[in-house]
């Protein structure tokens, strides 16, 4: 096996050896090389690298590394990717593959990070030799076994109840509810932009974090969307109270998977009603009706509106590979401070 690090810039150069790797494990869309481009185009600093390692002329690891200062190193994580930029081909042991790619990383690394894992996609290992693991956060899915009304009616009796009273209150005030979801390339740019709008009406805009379209997450979202829209991945749910819009999910997919990556809501609309909810309940409702999609996706941190949904949760994880055995031991002793602390 032989590591190739090369200026992450020339990503798209690599995106078919990218690609093999991602379509031989599990499906995950956020690591897919058109997720990839939008972010390295969108908050990459021209600092990052891009590390291949070929088995006999084949790809059989990969990741988009930046530096986090002497001797460190970690996969590239903006806030606005839910894992962290790291792939292998299945059935490969990965402590041998992170020790390898430690021995050719410029300036002598003593530490390489990757950040925000999945044990979908990649087993947590024990702590030991030269790795210690951290939790990162909870996150939950939800599978889409069996039919809708199977799992509707697993739901705690206050969410049904309560959602039920809402649309009855609804329909009292004449105000009728429409969900509308968007698929092709064209639609993704005025997508965003309505998306901005919410957020930018709510309690981001205070923070300086609401997507906007003249922004990076802005931009990154709208050409993100747009590439996976060409190949039938990309959905946006818009959810309408008669002409007003209430409330909009931006999604990708791949395969058996869906991952719901921004949610927003219109803040002014009574909080009587709960506009997000409601969407989600019709888009689960025709997800369940998809016979190729098993599971959606969350990756945010579990809220307890995620525990109504959902008993499924899993913790995501960090973990510190080290150029020597005593630097991990040193790490537990001690706990040293995590290298991706914001």
């Amino acid at each position: 096996m032989k590591w190739r690090i090369v200026p992450a810039k020339q990503f798209d150069a690599f995106a078919t050896q990218w690609e093999a790797l991602h379509a031989a494990g599990p499906a995950a869309p956020m690591l897919a090389p058109a997720f990839v481009t939008a972010l390295l185009a969108s908050f990459g600093s021209g600092a990052e690298l891009l590390a291949l390692c070929e088995d006999e002329g084949r790809p059989c690891a990969a990741a988009v590394l930046a530096p986090q200062g002497p001797g460190r190193w970690a996969t590239f994580q903006p806030a606005q990717a839910p894992l962290g930029l790291w792939l292998q081909a299945p059935g490969l042991d990965p402590a041998p593959l992170r020790s390898s790619l430690m021995g050719v990383l410029p300036g002598f690394p003593l530490l390489l990070g990757l950040t925000q894992c999945d044990p979908l996609l990649a087993p947590r290992p024990p702590d030991g030799g030269r790795s210690v693991t951290l939790d990162y956060i909870d996150t939950a899915r939800l599978g889409l076994s069996g039919s809708f009304e199977d799992y509707w009616h697993k739901r705690g009796k206050n969410l049904r109840s309560n959602l039920k009273k809402q649309r009855n209150r609804l329909a009292a005030e004449g105000i009728a509810t429409r969900l509308e979801t968007l698929t092709a390339p064209h639609e993704m740019a005025a997508a965003v932009a309505d998306y901005g709008r919410l957020e930018s009406a709510g309690w981001k805009a205070e923070g300086g974090s609401a997507v906007g379209t003249g922004n990076a997450q802005g931009c990154f979202y709208t050409s993100m969307l747009e590439a996976f829209a060409a190949r039938g991945q990309a959905r946006v749910y818009r959810y309408w109270f008669g002409e007003r819009l209430a409330a909009m999910d931006l999604c990708i997919l791949e395969r058996d998977c869906i991952v719901i990556l921004k949610t927003a809501y219109d803040e002014a609309i009574p909080s009587t009603f709960s506009p997000a909810l409601l969407m989600r309940e019709e888009a689960t409702r025709a997800l369940f009706a998809e016979p190729d999609l098993a599971r959606i996706e969350f990756y945010g941190r579990v809220m307890e509106w995620h525990t109504r949904w959902t008993d499924e949760v899993r913790t995501l994880y960090h973990l510190n590979h080290y150029r020597w055995p005593l630097l991990a031991r040193a790490h537990q002793q001690r706990s040293l401070t995590c290298i991706w602390k914001k």
